[in-house]
């Protein structure tokens, strides 16, 4: 079924007019009288629809009620350094299908792309944009906050308010990630209600860089081999959310 993102008080109507970009990309798909699609508000809310007509000239008539999914009651941050070209775009894709609830990308010392204050707000926007066409291929009903690129400095007040891991090279090696997991639950239960990842950029952390977060968060092992850094950004999100899902999912 084809997915369209559309502001939320479209859903309401029974015979919605689309926006002019989700109206041109269902008339690319060219869709059948009678074809099924879903409107969707990347905040948790969708409704099916009906196209009538067909091809390029169509009407949407409804099909079901409004429905809406409850966001996960434990959020995933993911802090990533930000990475060359594609590979940061894939990390954005990527951490939108696996479910993060926010991504915060970090411009560090050792961090090979350099965004100016000037250029935030541009960059934000084409981000989101992924982010919104990655939700509507996977079938996720939430789009994830994706904020403006931050300074390192400026990540740290964020990640205090999560509870963070963090992964890092460290003497003695730190544990892997799924261990720390499983003794946290054991120690806190279901206090926590804020997690959040931490990777690095190409040329890792800064010494001072990892002592200021090692103070703050937690650093684990991503495994036995060394990652690229958009790899273990999926890694690190991939096994948390994963264990948040067992833990914590309504059975």
């Amino acid at each position: 079924m084809h997915r369209l993102l559309v502001p939320s008080e479209q859903l309401a109507s029974d015979s919605p007019v689309l926006p002019k970009e989700a109206a041109n990309h269902l008339k690319v798909l060219r869709p059948k009288d009678g074809e099924e699609i879903e409107l969707f508000d990347g905040s948790g809310k969708s409704r099916r629809f009906s196209v009538a007509g067909g091809g390029k000239d169509f009407r949407l008539a409804a099909l079901s009620p409004v429905c809406a999914a409850p966001r996960a009651s434990r959020s995933l941050t993911l802090f990533a350094c930000v990475t060359k070209g594609s590979r940061w775009d894939w990390t954005i894709e990527k951490a939108t299908e696996l479910g993060v609830t926010c991504i915060v990308p970090v411009i560090s010392a050792r961090t090979i792309v350099r965004i100016g204050l000037g250029e935030r707000e541009a960059k934000r926007a084409r981000w989101i944009r992924i982010a919104e066409d990655a939700a509507r291929q996977s079938d996720a009903k939430w789009i994830p906050e994706v904020h403006e690129p931050v300074s390192f400095a400026e990540s740290l007040p964020l990640v205090r308010e999560t509870t963070c891991f963090v992964g890092a090279l460290t003497n003695p090696p730190p544990r892997p990630i799924l261990k720390e997991l499983r003794d946290m639950r054991q120690a806190d239960g279901d206090a926590t209600d804020s997690f959040s990842i931490y990777v690095g950029p190409e040329g890792d952390f800064s010494p001072e860089e990892l002592a200021a977060l090692i103070d703050i968060a937690t650093p684990v092992s991503f495994g036995s081999t060394i990652l690229r850094a958009e790899t273990a950004a999926i890694y690190g999100v991939s096994v948390l959310k994963s264990f948040l899902d067992a833990a914590y999912s309504t059975p």
